[in-house]
C-alpha cells in the first residue's frame, strides 16, 4: 500500500498537477472572493423579501407558537385556518443545533411533511424533505457543499431504481464566484419519470452581481425562458424589486411558439412596528400585505390580492401570538445575542 501511494503520488505527472492546482489556489485567494449563495437564493433579495407569494393567503388564519429554549432551537406550533386550499389544522414543531435540523408538521387530513438537515462538516450538508399525504407521496435528497468561493449542490427528487432502471429528477448545480461583485453558475438537470419514457436533460446559466447598495440576477433556461431581477435598498427602511419574465410557450394556432412576459414591481417598507409589502404586475395584478405588531408577542396581518382583468379578489386576516419570550430573551441575554448556526 506504501509503494502504491508513493507511485501514485511521487511522480512527475502528480507533482506538476499538484503544483498547478496550489497555484490556482493561492491565485483565488489573493482575489479576497466571498461565497455567493446558492443558486435558488441567486434573486432571493427580491423572491423572497420585497414580494409577497410567501406571505399572501385568502381567508382567516390564526398561529400560535410556543418557543421553549433557543439552544437548542425548540418550538412547536398551532395554526387554525378558514378558506381555501389550505387544512383547517395544522400541528408543526422544529428543533435545531449547531449539527441538526428538524422540522415536522400534520395536518387534520393526515398528511404529514418532514424535513430532517445533517451538517457533517463546516462545509458539507445534507438536506432531506419527505411528505405523505393523499394527493401522492415526495421523497427529496440533497447535499450542498459550501466553499470559500463557491457553492456545489446535488439534488434528488423521487430518486427509484426499483423498476429496472434509474428514475426521478436529478439536479446539479454549481455556483462561483468569479470577482468580489459577480459569480457564474450552472444547473443541469436529468429527469425520467418512467421506463417507458425516455430521459430528458436540461441545462440552465445564471449570474448574479452584488454592489453595496443593489443586486441584479439574470437566469437564462434551456426551456428558452429568461428571467432577470433587480433589488435595490432606497434608504435602511426601504427596499425595491423589479422582476421580467419572458418565456417562449407552444401555439398550436401558430404553429410554433409565441413569446410570453411577466414584469412585476414591488416595495417593502418596514417600520418601527409594521410591515408593508406591496407589488403589481403587469396582468394587471396587485397585491399588499400589511404585518403590525399590536403588542409585543401578538401580530396581526392583513393581505389583499385583486385580480383587475378577472375582476376577482381575495382578503386575508391572520393573528400570530408567540409565547415564551421572557424566558427567550433572558436565554438569549445569557448566549449574549447568539444562537446556534442552525443547518437550515
Amino acid at each position: 500500500m506504501d509503494s502504491f501511494r508513493q507511485l501514485a503520488f511521487n511522480n512527475p505527472i502528480s507533482a506538476t498537477v499538484s503544483d498547478v492546482y496550489q497555484s490556482f489556489s493561492d491565485r483565488r485567494s489573493q482575489l479576497g472572493l466571498s461565497n455567493p449563495g446558492t443558486i435558488e437564493n441567486i434573486s432571493k433579495e427580491v423572491q423572497r423579501d420585497v414580494f409577497l407569494a410567501n406571505f399572501m393567503f385568502s381567508g382567516l388564519r390564526a398561529d400560535i407558537n410556543k418557543a421553549f429554549s433557543i439552544s437548542p432551537l425548540f418550538q412547536v406550533s398551532h395554526q387554525f385556518f378558514m378558506g381555501e386550499r389550505q387544512s383547517p389544522y395544522t400541528f408543526a414543531a422544529m428543533y435545531g443545533t449547531n449539527q441538526v435540523f428538524l422540522q415536522g408538521s400534520l395536518d387534520n387530513d393526515g398528511s404529514l411533511s418532514s424535513r430532517f438537515n445533517y451538517r457533517w462538516g463546516p462545509s458539507l450538508i445534507t438536506k432531506t424533505q419527505i411528505a405523505l399525504s393523499s394527493q401522492g407521496d415526495m421523497a427529496q435528497f440533497e447535499h450542498e457543499y459550501t466553499g470559500d468561493d463557491f457553492t456545489a449542490s446535488l439534488k434528488m427528487l423521487n430518486p427509484s431504481y426499483l423498476s429496472d432502471g434509474l428514475t426521478g429528477t436529478f439536479v446539479s448545480s454549481y455556483l462561483q464566484s468569479v470577482t468580489p461583485k459577480l459569480a457564474l453558475g450552472l444547473e443541469s438537470v436529468w429527469q425520467r419519470q418512467a421506463m417507458t419514457d425516455g430521459p430528458q436533460t436540461a441545462v440552465s446559466y445564471m449570474g448574479r452581481y452584488r454592489s453595496e447598495d443593489w443586486v441584479a440576477s439574470v437566469q437564462l433556461q434551456a426551456q428558452g425562458a429568461l428571467n432577470t431581477s433587480y433589488w435595490r435598498k432606497l434608504s435602511d427602511r426601504v427596499q425595491a424589486g423589479v422582476d421580467i419574465n419572458l418565456s417562449l410557450v407552444p401555439s398550436p394556432s401558430m404553429m410554433g411558439f409565441k413569446k410570453e412576459g411577466l414584469t412585476t414591481l414591488g416595495a417593502k417598507y418596514q417600520f418601527r412596528m409594521s410591515t408593508f409589502r406591496a407589488q403589481i404586475d403587469s396582468a394587471g395584478k396587485l397585491a399588499v400585505l400589511l404585518e403590525k405588531h399590536v403588542a409585543p408577542a401578538v401580530m396581526m396581518t392583513f393581505a389583499v390580492d385583486v385580480d383587475q382583468v378577472n375582476q376577482q379578489a381575495k382578503l386575508g386576516i391572520g393573528i400570530s401570538v408567540e409565547s415564551g419570550g421572557e424566558e427567550l430573551q433572558e436565554q438569549q441575554e445569557a448566549l449574549g445575542g447568539q444562537g446556534p448556526n442552525i443547518p437550515f
